[in-house]
């Protein structure tokens, strides 16, 4: 197919076919990783209501969900309705003609809407096939569904996330939604280069619970040595000072992970003497008196504002640290700005909206979005006519309510 995305044939994935039946993170942020680099990808929705993540707000912007973009940039959009026979089959030339199918359907619920791998297959021996799912496509707990704050509690993260004392606490991303994105998209770029080398298709089971327990990491190490991970706030568990610190105005993040950066931020605010104190000489001391020396360092910082502390440490003294950034700072400072991070694309119905780039920079390739994300139904008929059907067969799908009751022309 002729992707509408593919306006650059220097991108890695140019000529590869995703189609996305996901709804809300998980696939979609997948899927939006391969537009990135120069997948056509198609969503497949519901007719006349789409992706559930249309309507994740508020806030909206001229009833568009500024969420939405964030996962559907660079895609296409088609409306099929599933539960007639005439969508199906048209769901199958799609097929026969992509690289990568994605799901994340409860398992058994392909099976139901006849697009499981097996099905598929028949149309396409070389798909690589991605079911995401809460749990996996095995075990007890496999028709159970599930979403982010279900799975951060599942894994540990909410565990060890927040004040010690007080109520867990979840990261405030979706961030297992994300993390089993990531795997989604790693998984099948390496199914396609496995297909590359062998000619074979894959079929790929992601469950988000196991996705994350790898990025445990610190904490599963010490569970691995018999002890208890608990919540520590921003403080870390095997490096010391590594946390957040109240200045005059705000607050400040130092990260030391060496000797000699604690000599530097020792340097830095002042106090030379701590370098000499017994109970902070190696990093195993430090954080053995953490709250000793957190008191310490805090009795310091207190002394200037984040700003004045950000050049004394960080740029005059060379330590790691900066300043708690609000999203809105985040998404707008100089470093951000210089590395053309925030960018905008043109919509057809509310003008130029922005866009977070993906940070893969290659030295001999072409990344980037270059259309925004999709209305629904925008691409039901150039996909098709792509795909080589005429506009009589088009009217006729349509007449049909392939495309449901009320569709989209271009």
């Amino acid at each position: 197919m002729d992707g509408q995305s593919m306006t650059d044939e220097n991108k890695i994935l140019d000529g590869i076919t995703v189609l996305d039946m996901s709804t809300f993170v998980t696939g979609g942020f997948c899927s939006s990783m391969l537009a990135n680099q120069g997948a056509e990808v198609i969503k497949i929705e519901q007719p006349g209501y789409g992706d559930a993540i249309r309507h994740s707000g508020p806030p909206f912007i001229e009833g568009e969900s500024p969420y939405y973009w964030t996962v559907n940039y660079g895609k296409r959009s088609v409306e099929l309705d599933l539960k007639n026979d005439e969508a199906l089959e048209a769901l199958y030339d799609l097929v026969a003609e992509a690289d990568v199918f994605i799901q994340n359907f409860r398992p058994g619920v392909a099976e139901r809407l006849n697009v499981d791998y097996d099905t598929l297959t028949e149309h396409n021996e070389t798909l690589v096939y991605l079911a995401v799912s809460a749990f996996g496509q095995t075990g007890p707990w496999r028709e159970r569904s599930g979403y982010d704050l279900l799975i951060q509690g599942l894994s540990g993260i909410m565990d060890v996330t927040g004040e010690e004392g007080r109520q867990p606490v979840k990261v405030g991303l979706p961030m297992t939604d994300l993390i089993t994105a990531m795997w989604a998209a790693f998984g099948t770029m390496t199914a396609l280069y496995n297909r590359e080398l062998t000619g074979e298709g894959e079929y790929i089971d992601l469950g988000m619970l196991e996705a994350t327990l790898p990025w445990l990491t610190k904490q599963a190490g010490r569970a691995f040595a018999d002890e208890t991970p608990e919540r520590m706030g921003t403080k870390d568990p095997v490096l010391a000072p590594y946390q957040t610190f109240e200045t005059e105005d705000s607050y400040i993040n130092v990260c030391v992970l060496n000797e000699k950066l604690w000599a530097d931020l020792c340097e830095a605010i002042d106090r030379p003497e701590l370098i000499d104190d017994d109970r902070f000489d190696t990093n195993a001391d430090r954080v053995d008196h953490l709250e000793e020396l957190e008191a310490e360092i805090e009795a310091t910082l207190t002394e200037k504002t984040t700003d004045e502390w950000v050049e004394i440490i960080a740029d005059e003294g060379g330590v790691p640290a900066g300043p708690v950034y609000s999203v809105e700072e985040a998404l707008n400072n100089p470093q951000i700005e210089a590395r053309g991070t925030m960018t905008e694309l043109d919509h057809p119905e509310i003008g130029t909206i922005p866009v977070v780039e993906h940070p893969l920079k290659f030295e001999h390739a072409d990344s980037g979005f270059e259309v925004p994300p999709p209305l629904l139904g925008e691409h039901n008929r150039v996909v098709f006519r792509e795909l080589g059907y005429s506009e009589a067969e088009l009217d006729e799908l349509a007449a049909a309510g392939v495309f449901g009751d009320q569709e989209t022309a271009d």
